[in-house]
């Protein structure tokens, strides 16, 4: 009889050792189980921020992509007017006929159009642009945003 209680008793501590041994074990994975969450935590919260950042790339390309459509939407509209007769304009047979002239308007224009990538790039309007009240004041590629405060009349 003793020897079944010594029996039991010696199994039960046995059993419980190897409960300890278990719980331990799983202490130990709950713990790399935790860390694995928080750094999972920490990618969310930089996916989030990329993701917030990839937003404001986006609609910042968007609002350049207006900006450029209406420079370019202008500069059609200038090269393509009707003239006096009604018929469209014809820059080649015009430099024909007025080379001087032409090269003078394309030259300023091109000026015009290498500020205006300037501004779209980031750099500051000059004092000259801002305080631009007269058309013959005004960057006539992109006067929205080279000019801010030219109203047309």
């Amino acid at each position: 009889m003793i020897l079944v209680v010594l029996a039991a008793a010696g199994g039960g501590v046995l059993y419980v050792k190897a409960l300890q041994k278990d719980l331990d074990t799983a202490k130990a994975n709950i713990i790399k189980l935790e860390d694995g969450i928080s750094e999972q935590k920490a990618v969310i919260a930089q996916q989030e921020k990329d993701f917030e950042s990839i937003i404001k790339v986006r609609n910042d390309l968007e609002d350049l992509n207006r900006v450029l459509e209406t420079a370019n939407k202008n500069l059609n509209e200038k090269f393509n007017k009707l003239n006096a007769a009604g018929d469209r304009r014809d820059i080649g047979a015009l430099s024909v006929n007025r080379p001087k002239s032409i090269e003078k308007i394309l030259n300023k224009d091109e000026v015009h159009e290498r500020r205006c990538f300037e501004i779209i790039g980031g750099s500051p309007l000059t004092e000259e642009e801002l305080n631009a009240t007269k058309k013959s004041q005004i960057n006539t590629v992109c006067p929205e945003s080279a000019n801010p405060n030219y109203v047309t009349y």
